[in-house]
């Protein structure tokens, strides 16, 4: 073999230990990357929302007690009205000559009772005279029985024409009344906001009253009935503050008082909720009934307190996480099951009687996470206040964890996979 040939062998043959032996060395192990959020300290205003819909603090439906036709109509729709004003008649032709018939029949009734009287003093004088031919021997007990039963007689008929009377006396009073209800007034001072009749309509009042005009008694004060769900009721109170917005002023915030908190529940597709009713004054008639309110309960105001997303107390290390970073999970706080995404399960890491307010944080101390036990305040639902814990401004906190060594497909950039 030719020199030549020997130092190619050889070249061959280092070349293709050179490649064993770097295929065959382990891959140098990559660090956990930790998403973090840091805590600091600032502003939390906790509310809550709803919404609801406006109205006049009084409204009184005006209807008709009797039937007929729509024979004026003296307002319209905006109309200012006083209490007692004639708002609309109705034909009174038919109640007019109901009226007069009944009068007639009051006054037959009046003379049927005065002839009963004459006769029933009649009867009476035949009777006294009987008696006093009896006495003398003059006529027989017959002819006595029969002047005393015409007495009686005349005496049930004074009776029933009296009551006769009675009966045409009430039915001369409700022709009367129906006269009267063809007229149709305001009962209070205020505005009308619905009219649902016009002139020569007929309205019949058969079994229940005719709805002709909505009138509310003052559009300067107003009310909001809200539907607020039952996690939320407990944090409202009669007299807090609320402000709220409605789609026909968008930049404008309006405000409140929380009058009354109805205990009648609405249940819709098995959602409780409960009437929060609010005051709102409305001096310059921007708001009108039937507007839709956007409602905000504040509850809470915090200006300067030490704060954390929410995120962070949410994040729970699998089993798998902690044994990789050989990070033993302190009582109180368990680790997410194995193939649960970081922040499943109990959120405020509370088991068995641990108390609700305690929750848990992982802070990054280096490069490791470790274990904090803190008690939260208020939260608005992003961030949560910190009221006691060995935590500091700008201790950064875990959120979610990246191992770089897994890849996987999906959400997760190529290269990495999240720790689950």
């Amino acid at each position: 073999m030719s020199k030549s040939a020997v130092g190619w062998v050889l070249l061959f043959a280092l070349a293709a230990g050179g490649g064993y032996f770097y295929f065959k060395k382990p891959a140098e192990k990559q660090p956990l990357k930790f998403e973090t959020t840091k805590a600091d300290r600032g502003q939390i205003i906790a509310r809550v929302s709803a919404s609801g819909t406006l109205s006049a603090l009084v409204t009184v439906q005006v209807g008709s007690q009797v039937s007929g036709r729509i024979k004026n109509i003296n307002v319209d729709f905006n109309s200012q009205v006083k209490k007692g004003e004639v708002i609309a008649k109705i034909d009174p032709q038919l109640f007019v000559a109901a009226l007069e018939q009944a009068r007639a029949n009051n006054l037959a009734a009046q003379a049927d009772l005065l002839k009963a009287k004459f006769q029933a003093a009649d009867a009476q004088r035949q009777l006294t005279r009987a008696k006093g031919l009896s006495e003398r021997k003059l006529i027989a007990q017959a002819d006595i029985d029969t002047a005393q039963a015409n007495a009686d007689i005349a005496a049930a008929a004074v009776a029933s024409a009296d009551g006769h009377l009675a009966q045409t006396h009430a039915a001369l009073h409700q022709a009367e009344v129906n006269l009267q209800y063809s007229t149709i007034i305001s009962p209070i001072d205020g505005v009308v906001i619905s009219r649902n009749v016009d002139v020569g309509q007929t309205v019949a009042a058969s079994l229940q009253a005719p709805i002709l005009f909505t009138i509310a008694e003052d559009l300067r004060k107003m009310q909001v009935d809200t539907s607020v769900a039952e996690a939320d009721i407990g944090k409202l109170y009669s007299g807090m503050q609320v402000t709220f917005t409605v789609d026909a002023y968008p930049s404008e915030r309006f405000k409140g008082t929380v009058r009354q908190i109805r205990n009648a529940a609405q249940t819709v597709q098995n959602v409780v909720t409960y009437d929060a009713v609010i005051d709102v004054a409305n001096p310059e008639l921007k708001l009108r009934p039937g507007m839709t309110a956007n409602v905000a309960f504040v509850y809470a105001d915090k200006p300067d307190v030490l704060r954390v997303p929410n995120a962070g107390l949410r994040f729970r290390p699998s089993a798998e996480l902690l044994k990789k970073l050989g990070v033993k999970p302190e009582p109180g706080a368990a680790a997410a099951p194995t193939g649960a995404r970081p922040g499943a399960g109990s959120g405020a890491g509370s088991h068995g009687d641990h108390p609700l307010d305690r929750r848990t944080l992982w802070v990054l101390k280096g490069k490791t996470p470790k274990q904090l036990e803190i008690k939260s305040g208020v939260t608005n639902g992003m961030l949560t206040e910190v009221q006691e814990g060995e935590l500091n401004v700008g201790d950064e906190i875990v959120t979610d964890v990246i191992d770089p060594e897994h890849p996987v497909g999906g959400g997760a950039p190529a290269g990495m996979r999240r720790v689950l």
